[in-house]
């Protein structure tokens, strides 16, 4: 570089949160090394990444479980149906 890095230098860096390769502003510095920044674009802080795209997340699936045999809806009916009919609450007749 052209001198020392200074805190409001402008930087290149990944921002985080635009996910683009974007202006920063150094806001903090540890052993004349950018620490932390500021996107110029949309404000957001975050530590120095040095140009380097973080890895993305990978989702984690679960593996389903083995789903248990579905009844026939011929053994559900028959499960329903009592072997005596029900009786039924009709009002005599007058």
């Amino acid at each position: 570089m052209f001198g020392a890095i200074r805190l409001g230098d402008d930087i290149d860096d990944f921002c985080i949160k635009c996910k683009r390769l974007s202006n920063h502003a150094i806001v903090a510095l540890i052993e004349e090394r950018p620490a932390k920044v500021r996107c110029l674009s949309c404000y957001s802080d975050h530590a120095f990444l040095a140009g380097i795209a973080p890895p993305k997340k990978e989702t984690v699936k679960k593996p389903k479980p083995p789903a248990a045999e579905a009844p026939s809806p011929d053994a559900v009916v028959l499960e329903a149906s009592p072997t005596e009919p029900l009786p039924l609450n009709v009002p005599p007749e007058a």
